[in-house]
């Protein structure tokens, strides 16, 4: 790698440590740990060995010790989802969640879903949050309420009109709420597609199920909505046909049915009235198309809006990403008025309402559930997308060693391994050396994807 004059390296001090680490006797291994990471910003640092050997001699096959690595230590990816904390490692995210909402819309047996559900009804909902207040937006070609037409990055884009009469209060209460609220859309779907289908609960589910991915994204204002792709499939899940009454139209008109009826009813505490948490009227369900046909929603433009956003967090309104102590600190912190004032909320609401973790969750403007999740039998899941990748970086490793597989009849090893945690992070010329290396992955992985997408014409050109 060049270590000519570069970007980020006008920092004295970064520069200084780059040269530093370039003349390290370390440096080439440095370079490959973190290249093994995908240029994690904040690698986890752990000392240890391993040690296999064979089991009926007791000879070392391969032994391995962090004291022969620079500094003594082993580097691994932290795997944080957030692409504010971790670039890299919420890019691997954003592929993993892309493959799980994929695999439930075009089929992947490897996944757990036959090819078959590109034939299920499907549609791709929006859940947003009801109205706090007026804040400043682009409502099409007409001027905002304030009188101006605002660019698309403005920033006072989702800001109220009036800070002193919006409903911080209901805002971050709602956000709190909101996987409750969720979770009872669910319960109410499964019942309003019975009452459509003209079936008792238990017949209908004996009949079909329902099965969805689910993504939160948080708007412009603060408030948290989601995004979801809801698929009708048969007795058996994903491999069996859902039955002739299962149509899109039932399905559409049980989604705004259920969404209608929920309602979660929070009791006066203190200075705050009782309050009745719904869903907002803008509720948004289209299908899902198989193939393009002219249509945006499909089964692509759907798996990576969800993997766009499952990185994304509250940060985007201008709070931040990590836990805030005090009031004082949002000072510190140069954190935006409107998203302050709804930290600000969060921590007076909190004596008031102490089951809710309101002081935990403040820095999210009060939500407090998963950003990603699904229902059992949608697709496959995280874990297991991970541990394939693990397995198959196992194989690598065992084949370069030149031993069996663990399963391999002619197997007959055993590995002992003790680690310990021993830091995390980077210096400033390393965490400069993981943004190149992080950058040249991307990169080089972009242009594998445009070259295989553009590989179909050109045989056919060929041909």
């Amino acid at each position: 790698m060049s270590l000519a004059p570069a970007a980020g390296l006008e920092d004295p001090a970064t520069l200084a440590d780059v040269l530093r680490l370039a003349g390290s006797p370390g440096f080439d291994r440095i370079q490959d740990q973190i290249r093994r990471t995908g240029g994690c910003s904040d690698p986890i640092h752990l000392r240890g060995a391993t040690v296999t050997r064979d089991r009926a001699t007791g000879h070392v096959l391969h032994a391995y010790d962090t004291d022969n690595e620079p500094g003594g230590r082993l580097r691994i990816a932290c795997g944080n989802r957030r692409a504010s904390r971790c670039p890299a490692c919420a890019w691997t995210y954003a592929g993993d969640t892309y493959h799980l909402i994929r695999a439930g819309l075009v089929g992947d047996p490897a996944k757990g879903t036959p090819p078959t559900i590109r034939n299920h009804p499907r549609v791709f909902a929006t859940l947003t949050a009801p109205s706090f207040g007026p804040v400043h937006n682009r409502p099409g070609t007409r001027p905002c309420r304030c009188g101006i037409r605002h660019a698309e990055d403005a920033p006072e884009l989702g800001t109220p009109l009036d800070p002193d009469t919006y409903d911080y209060a209901g805002a971050v209460l709602w956000n709190n709420h909101a996987s409750d609220l969720w979770r009872y859309f669910t319960i109410y779907l499964r019942r309003e597609i019975a009452k459509r289908a003209g079936l008792t609960q238990k017949e209908a589910h004996a009949q079909s199920r329902v099965a969805f991915g689910k993504v939160a994204e948080y708007q412009k204002r603060g408030a948290v909505h989601f995004h979801a792709v809801i698929r009708f499939d048969g007795p058996d899940g994903p491999d069996s046909p859902p039955p002739a009454w299962a149509t899109l139209d039932l399905l559409t008109d049980a989604i705004h049915a259920a969404a209608a009826r929920v309602a979660v009813d929070i009791p006066p505490a203190g200075d705050q009235p009782a309050r009745t948490l719904a869903w907002g009227t803008q509720l948004d369900v289209r299908t899902i198309r198989a193939f393009g046909d002219g249509e945006d929603i499909t089964e692509q433009a759907v798996a990576s809006y969800v993997a766009k956003y499952a990185t994304k967090a509250a940060e985007t309104t201008g709070t931040v990403d990590r836990r805030i102590g005090n009031k004082e600190a949002l000072t510190l912190l140069d954190v935006p008025e409107h998203p302050r004032r709804l930290i600000e909320t969060c921590l007076d609401l909190h004596a008031l309402y102490p089951d809710r973790k309101l002081r935990d969750w403040a820095h999210m403007l009060g939500f407090r559930g998963h950003f990603s999740t699904k229902s059992r039998r949608y697709s496959t899941t995280l874990g297991a997308l991970r541990q394939t990748r693990a397995d198959y970086r196992a194989t690598q490793q065992r084949e370069a060693l030149g031993l069996p597989a663990p399963d391999a009849p002619e197997a007959t090893t055993l590995t002992l391994a003790h680690w310990t945690y021993a830091g995390h992070g980077h210096s400033p010329g390393e965490s400069w050396l993981a943004g190149n290396i992080r950058r040249d992955i991307q990169l080089n992985r972009e242009t594998a994807r445009e070259a295989l997408q553009d590989q179909p014409d050109w045989e056919e050109r060929a041909a």
